[in-house]
């Protein structure tokens, strides 16, 4: 399995409990465990990624503009989950900040999946997509 495979993975889950999440209402324990469980997802992915993936690039100059931006998206990510943890689930602003942050994850994947990926596969050896891959997946087991 490649690095891009193992980040993928991911992201579907990241898809999916997004997708859950915003069909909540209220202050209700289903909101609660989706909004914890994403939380923690997206926290330990975006470490993860950050070490076994857009570290790896950051000094390939090809790479090194996306590899930031990448991580500037993250820092984006992060604020709106400071925002939802500021704000009561009962309230209409958190459904509508959810939906923002939805929003901005898809973004990000989709930056990842149709535009990093193919250029990181160019500058990634075979073996280092699947040493990354392993380092990638071992962070994420011991972290989540």
């Amino acid at each position: 399995m490649t690095i891009f495979e193992s980040i993928r993975k991911d992201h579907d889950t990241q898809r999916e409990l997004l997708d859950q999440l915003i069909k909540t209402s209220g202050d209700s324990s289903d909101r609660d465990i989706l909004y914890k469980k994403l939380k923690n997802q997206l926290d330990i992915h975006a470490q993860a990624e950050e070490r076994h993936f857009y570290k790896p690039l950051i000094s390939n100059d090809m790479m090194q503009e996306k590899a930031r931006h990448g991580i500037a998206e993250h820092h984006e990510i992060d604020e709106l989950i400071e925002q939802l943890d500021n704000t009561d689930y009962s309230s209409s602003a958190w459904l509508k900040t959810a939906k923002d942050l939805k929003e901005k994850v898809e973004h990000h994947l989709e930056d990842e999946e149709h535009t990093f990926f193919q250029l990181a596969g160019k500058v990634f050896t075979d073996k280092q997509k699947e040493d990354l891959a392993e380092a990638y997946k071992s962070y994420m087991h011991k972290n989540l």
